[in-house]
């Protein structure tokens, strides 16, 4: 292996992977992408129903909060990838954007030029190769396959009803003009198989000279000199070596692990990184702050029959579902379990939605969720924008130790209000008449403690869970707790960008795997110093047609 490259890149996750195949189109440059995980070999990667086994610890860091104070000390399981393609080999494949406000936000509250949303739709569309949509929104030819679901069951068409029923339109494309309503999610699948950063973007550049992938290396410090980033110390098979870095270190690292390996590197609030006793390379306050994450809670229901995917777990109708995916790519194997929901308001007077909705074909499907003995379903309920900001720090030098990582969920306690009136519109859901015929009862939260405004914020804090969205912790601006600026540039360095969603300024109100993606194909063109893509021009501005202004 050479001993420099002209980039190196900290992490193969979802920007990671996206930065290694576009950087490498150059034959001129070489990239080293490292992966303190293994690869994407097993199939439960592929298999879409796999996700059912990631919440509960494979590629994963092990890692959790500290005490939420505002959760009655509630000590939450974090997951973390660990593994190449990152978040967006283990998540549900959920194919979600968020609001056109949230950019505009970046934009105009952030003051981050060329990050609104007409600058980043045409990176969304550049990654996206979408079966079903090709329009002023979507993709059709990128290497990210985005389909319809094929594994959802009748119950989501009564959930779809159901959610109609109680006031909330349908809407057949949650990233196209308006984000409200329910409705069916697009999946980051094809071909029925998971279509993830790593088999999207990393795996077709793998046979290119000019990359080279080391798969269980940890990135433990950049190496900084004279104001500027020179490699990276790396950590493998019980030995550490310095790799040298002609042109830039790339951070990809994600919201906890990007301020983790800088504040090891000695970036970030000095006399944090002192009292660790690591030398300071650049006094940086943001670093590890402004950290969000969206917290979710679920309604729990036991069905009238064999509704949901639960009976599958029983070890022959497993196996007869493991030979109807590979036989004929259907049956419960192609399910990402999580396949209808939508976005409505907690808050009626909120700009743009701020609840989002995620049907589960069974019970037990996340960790910390009870399984029923009976078949059963799911809704997870998250508010989108929450005030509350947490941090990432070290609990010490050594970088094997665990990150203190604490989201400071509903330290505001406008999050738990709306966090509260999410779960009462889910249960307002689940007990419309087009479910009736496929929902026996409430098991969770039940009516009893419904009923009980201290036992239902008890219930609220037993069972919220991460969504699995940190970003924010790198924050891109230019105030005094930013930390990069629009170019992803470290603020006072040279040779060192942050490029995954620690750059958020704002967390984006959706799952945040395909921002991710999104940050990587734009961040890609800024370190290459190409142009970035045009901004967004709409059929109806074309045509000179009014325009449909709706959020």
């Amino acid at each position: 292996m050479p001993k420099s490259f002209d980039y190196i890149i900290t992490g193969a996750g979802s920007a990671g992977c996206v930065l290694a195949s576009r950087l490498t189109e150059d034959p001129a440059v070489s990239v080293l992408l490292l992966e303190a995980g293994g690869g994407d070999d097993n199939y439960l990667f592929h298999w879409p129903a796999g996700f059912a086994k990631m919440t509960k610890g494979i590629a994963s860091w092990g890692w959790s909060t500290v005490p939420q104070r505002h959760m009655q000390d509630r000590v939450l399981w974090y997951t973390q990838a660990k593994v190449i393609g990152g978040g967006s080999t283990i998540n549900a494949q959920i194919y979600t954007r968020g609001n056109a406000l949230d950019y505009d936000a970046w934009r105009d509250e952030a003051g981050c030029a060329g990050w609104g949303y007409r600058d980043i739709l045409p990176y969304f569309k550049r990654a996206e190769g979408n079966e079903r949509f090709n329009d002023d929104f979507h993709g059709a030819e990128g290497p990210l396959g985005v389909s319809m679901p094929r594994g959802a069951l009748p119950i989501c068409d009564a959930f779809i009803r159901a959610a109609q029923d109680a006031g909330i339109p349908y809407n057949p494309d949650f990233n196209g003009r308006r984000q409200r309503g329910i409705g069916y999610y697009q999946l980051t699948q094809r071909d029925a198989r998971r279509s993830s950063a790593a088999t999207a973007f990393l795996s077709p550049a793998r046979a290119r000279p000019n990359l080279t992938v080391m798969t269980g290396a940890q990135a433990i410090r950049v190496a900084v000199q004279a104001g500027r980033a020179r490699g990276v110390y790396v950590a493998q098979e019980g030995k550490v070596v310095r790799i040298e870095c002609a042109r830039e270190v790339l951070t990809t690292s994600g919201a906890i692990g990007s301020p983790r390996l800088l504040l090891l590197s000695g970036i970030g609030p000095a006399d944090d990184i002192k009292a660790l006793g690591i030398d300071v390379s650049h006094d940086l306050p943001g670093v590890g702050a402004n950290l969000q994450d969206h917290v979710d809670i679920c309604v729990l229901c036991e069905c009238t029959g064999d509704h949901s995917y639960d009976s599958v777990q029983r070890p022959h109708r497993t196996l007869m579902a493991g030979l109807q995916y590979l036989l004929f790519k259907s049956g419960p194997v192609v399910s990402s379990l999580f396949e209808t929901g939508g976005f409505w308001y907690a808050d009626p007077g909120a700009r743009s939605p701020d609840m989002q909705f995620h049907f589960g074909q069974g019970s037990g499907i996340e960790k910390g969720i009870a399984r029923l003995d009976n078949p059963g379903v799911t809704l997870n309920t998250a508010f989108m924008r929450p005030r509350s900001r947490g941090t990432v720090r070290l609990m010490s030098a050594d970088p094997e130790a665990t990150p203190l990582i604490d989201p400071n969920y509903w330290a505001e306690p406008y999050d738990r209000e709306m966090s509260l009136r999410g779960l009462e519109m889910a249960r307002e859901i689940m007990s419309q008449p087009a479910l009736k015929p496929f929902i026996r009862r409430e098991a969770l939260p039940g009516a009893a403690v419904a009923e009980d405004p201290k036992a239902l914020l008890d219930y609220a804090c037993r069972m919220a869970k991460t969504d699995h969205h940190p970003v924010g912790t790198c924050k891109m601006g230019h105030d005094s707790m930013a930390v990069v600026g629009t170019d992803l540039k470290v603020h006072g360095l040279e040779g060192l960008r942050v490029c995954d969603s620690s750059i958020m300024p704002f967390i984006n109100s959706s799952n945040t795997n395909a921002p991710t993606i999104m940050i990587g194909e734009k961040a890609s063109d800024l370190v290459a110093g190409k142009p970035a893509l045009a901004p967004a021009i709409f059929d109806w501005e074309r045509n000179d047609r009014p325009r449909f202004a709706e959020a």
